[in-house]
């Protein structure tokens, strides 16, 4: 099997298992108790809370709060944040954002929030100046994901945050990092954010484990209420495996930023420039440069792209036509349709999101075998006039 799509999810790193292990056999008292089987927990949990908050460069421990999920972290932070502040009824986010923050958007909207969504252009970077004119004095909240999940574009988090607090400052800034946590470095204080999610299986945790950064001068009412946990603001048993192993993950993320930054984005590199060689009626639908080092997307002008998936599927070849959690639906991604990607690629689009597992052989193999997946399903096509017409302008030089 050749997986091409850790976007969606990764694989768990055998060092990240092996500090779970003992937390899922002998070490299985809850952290909340008074003796001392359950302090090793306890201190287990506060090791990676550390962990977790020299990862995202905050200032203590106490600003770090376990999750199970990125979303479960985005409807904390947007659904927290305005309950403690309900007098403002104004909050933007943009059109391409992920679905737990655009549906959780759609639901204040029908409650009667004024919302705007900010576009981007042709190649999936921010409207800086459209956001610049929608900031108002009764502007709640922003919330802006840092590198988005089927294009792999940043977004210039530092600048969105300079510009919001420059005209309101007192509007949060809730920042989606689930796609730049272990691409890219994450610095809180120097990007000015107030509140970032990240999601543990995005970077080789184990599914079921997130966190939520909140500095100190935020405030927000608890999504799940009951005990005293994670200080009050996430009542429930802390998950202690899973959280040894996010704090895991986080430290062999940070300590491998230079490898995605070189030979992970060598690889991707090499995909794309080897399927836009060999493949006639292929066509970038990303930014060429400012993106995490492991994600292209490529649209196949004229053919479906769930056709493609099967195909390569049958290949042992895994990769996704846009976000997993949209993945069900025949609907066209809403990330490229808001970049304005045109109708003959919206549909045979594919994203492809590598790791640090992702091999040179793997590479090697998937040039090998989609060009062939192509030229057949090109053949089937209904779409023979346009990509005999498509194809000669290409070879012409039109």
């Amino acid at each position: 099997m050749i997986y091409l799509d850790n976007n969606a999810t990764t694989k768990v790193d055998e060092k990240v298992l092996e500090e779970m292990l003992p937390y899922l056999k002998d070490e299985y008292a809850n952290p909340s108790s008074m003796y001392d089987f359950s302090r090793r927990a306890h201190n287990a949990i506060k090791e990676a809370r550390g962990k977790i908050k020299d990862f995202l460069n905050a200032v203590n421990e106490r600003e770090i709060i376990f999750t199970s999920c990125g979303s479960e972290s985005a409807n904390m932070a947007i659904k927290g944040v305005l309950a403690y502040n309900n007098s403002k009824r104004h909050i933007i986010t943009t059109k391409v954002e992920h679905p737990c923050v655009l549906n959780t958007y759609k639901e204040y909207e029908k409650q009667g929030y004024d919302v705007d969504y900010i576009g981007v252009n042709n190649s999936g970077e921010l409207d800086l100046e459209e956001l610049k004119t929608k900031i108002r004095k009764d502007t709640a909240l922003v919330s802006i994901m840092w590198a988005n999940n089927e294009t792999g574009v940043i977004f210039p988090i530092k600048q969105v945050s300079e510009i919001i607090k420059s005209r309101n400052p007192e509007t949060k800034f809730f920042v989606d990092a689930v796609q730049a946590a272990g691409k890219i470095p994450i610095d809180v204080q120097e990007n000015g954010i107030d509140m970032l999610g990240i999601s543990g299986h995005k970077f080789h945790a184990p599914k079921g484990v997130g966190a939520l950064y909140i500095n100190s001068k935020t405030s927000i009412l608890p999504l799940i209420t009951g005990g005293h946990q994670e200080r009050g603001l996430r009542a429930g048993t802390e998950n202690v495996p899973y959280i040894a192993g996010l704090g895991k993950a986080a430290e062999l993320a940070a300590a491998g930023l230079e490898y995605e930054a070189k030979e992970v984005k060598r690889l991707r590199d090499k995909l794309e420039a080897g399927i836009l060689s060999s493949v006639f009626n292929a066509r970038l639908n990303t930014a060429i440069t400012n993106r995490v080092p492991n994600t292209t997307n490529i649209g196949f002008e004229y053919i479906e792209g769930e056709l493609i998936l099967l195909h390569l599927s049958d290949l042992g070849i895994c990769a996704s036509s846009g976000s997993a959690c949209t993945s069900g639906s025949l609907e066209p991604s809403h990330v490229l349709r808001a970049m304005g990607t045109p109708f003959t690629s919206l549909h045979g689009s594919i994203r492809w999101s590598l790791s640090k597992f992702t091999t040179e052989k793997e590479i090697d193999y998937v040039l090998e075998k989609l060009p062939v997946v192509i030229e057949k399903l090109n053949k089937i096509s209904p779409f023979q006039k346009e990509l005999e017409h498509l194809k000669a302008c290409k070879g012409g030089g039109k």
